[in-house]
């Protein structure tokens, strides 16, 4: 009976120490946090009063870089200036601290208040002649300049007028390349299918050669209309740009003053067109 009684005690025993034994936990591990992400804030578009309150950048723009002769009309003189001005030109722009500015920088600067650089200036090319890459690229290089090729494609590759390489060349190092219809024809005659010809088809056949979005538009003779805007916008373009007559208070985007530079005028005549033209 005693035997069976210390074997009672010693199992009870037994038991007891088994489960007041301290249980192993496993380790906690500590929580998963997914990463947030982060949702820049969209911009506010700025109203129609604070773009058209916003002081006009100079814009330059040139067509032909080659010399012309006495004999010539007044108006081949008009769009052409001489390697010699304009190389002296380009000098004179760098040496009164002007700083070039390429159409996202303005667009930026319009809509959403970006700064800009000191005495910014924007320098433009219409119609795709070869000499404004031989000539008007290379010597705007010298001095860390970029400009804006405004390209009517129906003389791409054409004896005189750009390749495809030289327009890639100029994307790939900085310019802006841009488009200016496909034959130049005027766009206050636009009807029908003149839209896809002249609007879009050049934007996509730009876009495939440089590889990039295009999204400003100049107006062949800087003429435009108001039922010309909204098919520029359906096209995909940002902005467009005129010459030198009054900017649209509607549609300011679209109407982007520009003025030619034209081959009679001598260097200083040039430096103060650009205060008068645009003192706004």
């Amino acid at each position: 009976m005693k035997n069976i009684s210390a074997f009672v005690f010693i199992s009870l025993f037994l038991l007891v120490s088994c489960n007041s034994k301290p249980t192993k936990t496993e380790k906690e591990k500590p929580p998963v946090n997914a990463p947030v992400k982060k949702v820049a804030p969209k911009k506010e578009m700025a109203d129609l009063a604070t773009i058209l309150s916003k002081k006009e950048v100079p814009i330059l723009c040139y067509h032909n870089i080659k010399a012309f002769g006495a004999h010539d009309g007044e108006m081949t003189k008009t769009y052409t200036v001489t390697p010699t001005n304009f190389a002296q030109q380009m000098k004179a722009l760098s040496d009164e601290g002007y700083h070039t500015i390429l159409p996202n920088q303005l667009y930026e600067y319009l809509v959403h208040d970006a700064p800009l650089p000191t005495n910014p200036v924007m320098i433009t090319f219409d119609d795709t002649r070869g000499e404004q890459y031989s000539i008007g690229a290379a010597e705007m290089k010298k001095y860390g300049f970029k400009g804006v090729f405004f390209v009517m494609t129906v003389s791409i590759n054409r004896p005189n007028y750009l390749t495809k390489e030289q327009i890639k060349s100029l994307a790939d190092s900085g310019n802006t390349i841009a488009a200016h219809t496909w034959d130049h024809h005027m766009v206050t005659k636009y009807a029908g299918d003149d839209w896809e010809i002249q609007l879009v088809k050049p934007k996509k056949k730009l876009e495939d050669i440089i590889g990039k979005p295009v999204t400003y538009f100049a107006y062949p003779f800087g003429l435009w209309n108001k039922e010309a805007i909204p098919e520029i916008k359906k096209s995909g373009y940002q902005m467009a740009f005129i010459l030198s007559t009054k900017r649209d208070s509607i549609d300011p985007l679209y109407t982007i003053r520009r003025i030619i530079v034209a081959g009679q005028w001598s260097t200083p005549s040039v430096m103060k067109a650009i205060k008068s033209s645009f003192n706004k």
